[in-house]
């Protein structure tokens, strides 16, 4: 990023001014967003009110997700709470109740929320704008399967369909992200989370949501930059840094390398190479498989590169040495030898040998 050495014009410097002092006015959002259910994110949500209470700022929850967990029950007895107001047999968040409260801090659960037909507003993130506007701050707490531009890619994953989303516009407009980022194993088991077979299967979908949920955090904190820069006149130039390469066999199961591989190219405006190390002679079998992997890579919009070698490690890392790869994505068979293999294989192989290179290893 380079920005520009030059005297802002009057119009810049009157929308810096005029951002400056809508930001006086309006109360800051934090958002903690989980991967899954089960992360922990109203518990985090919730703790931090209970730490800001005991500064003294004054706080109260605004809504919760009912009934509370035990993880969570004895956070929200310390807490006051405005209690839910009831609108045809259904609890919604009292908006005029807080309003006229005028707290501090409001916490609010569920953002995705839907309230009944009716209400002053049609979800809870439009009644949580409606807080921010009148200059009380929110913590709020969120799902990626309720953000509605990521909907298609977790239903995908998780094979969930949700009816109550958040635009992302609005959580872009977050002064603070935070992920809350748990290992996959703490999920198991969670109801809820959308997931379903064996551990190394469920393991490797959540780590899928997980990098989700990072990539939507870094497009949140990137379009916090952007709207900065812009306010106070400051130009930006931003170049191709990542170069994603996605290791391709007759055996691979590819889709889930090459859809991460995308989001990853996508995400950082690189680029996706999807590499072939030739060695001898296929039968039909493996030839379609090949070229089934290799035209779903061309679909993402790869570059196809088939490399020469007798060892097909060296001719990878030789590769991505000379293309200035940044991260390496190869699959491996998950069995009872997994350790062993990692260890003294050929992943472990490419893994000591590429030097300030990422590699990700996908189960196969």
């Amino acid at each position: 990023m380079t920005p520009a050495t030059r005297r802002r014009t009057p119009e810049e410097l009157l929308l810096q001014v005029q951002a400056e002092e809508a930001q006086d006015k309006r109360g800051r959002l934090k958002i903690f967003l989980g991967y899954a259910s089960g992360v922990g994110k109203s518990f985090r949500m919730l703790d931090e009110g209970r730490r800001r209470a005991e500064r003294g700022q004054d706080v109260v929850v605004g809504a919760i997700q009912l009934p509370p967990t035990p993880d969570v029950e004895p956070l929200l007895n310390k807490l006051e709470a405005i209690p839910l107001r009831q609108v045809d047999g259904v609890g919604v968040m009292d908006v005029p109740a807080i309003l006229a409260r005028m707290p501090r801090v409001c916490l609010v659960d569920g953002l995705a929320w839907n309230n009944p037909a009716g209400s002053m507003n049609a979800s809870r993130w439009q009644d949580v704008r409606q807080l921010l506007d009148a200059g009380i701050a929110v913590i709020a707490s969120i799902n990626i399967q309720y953000i509605a531009e990521l909907q298609g890619a977790v239903e995908k994953i998780t094979g969930k369909h949700v009816t109550q989303t958040v635009p992302q516009s609005f959580l872009f407009g977050t002064d603070e992200i935070v992920v809350v980022d748990a290992p996959p194993e703490m999920c198991f088991g969670h109801s809820g989370q959308g997931v379903a077979g064996d551990p190394a299967r469920i393991a490797h979908q959540l780590s899928e949501l997980r990098e989700i949920a990072l990539l939507f955090a870094a497009d949140v904190v990137d379009h916090q930059l952007e709207t900065y820069l812009k306010q106070n006149g400051v130009a930006a130039s931003f170049g191709t840094q990542e170069r994603v390469m996605v290791c391709l066999t007759p055996r691979t199961s590819a889709t889930a390398m090459i859809e991460s591989g995308k989001r990853n190219a996508d995400r950082f405006h690189g680029e996706l190479i999807a590499a072939h190390v030739r060695q001898g002679q296929l039968d039909e079998l493996a030839r379609t498989a090949l070229e089934r992997n290799l035209e779903m890579a061309r679909q993402a919009g790869a570059h196809i590169e088939i490399l020469e070698g007798d060892d097909p490690i060296e001719a990878i890392l030789e590769f991505a040495r000379e293309r200035g790869i940044t991260q390496i994505f190869v699959g491996h068979g998950v069995d009872s030898k997994w350790w062993h293999r990692w260890t003294g294989g050929p992943v472990g192989r490419l893994i000591r040998g590429a030097q300030g290179i990422d590699v990700r290893v996908f189960p196969q």
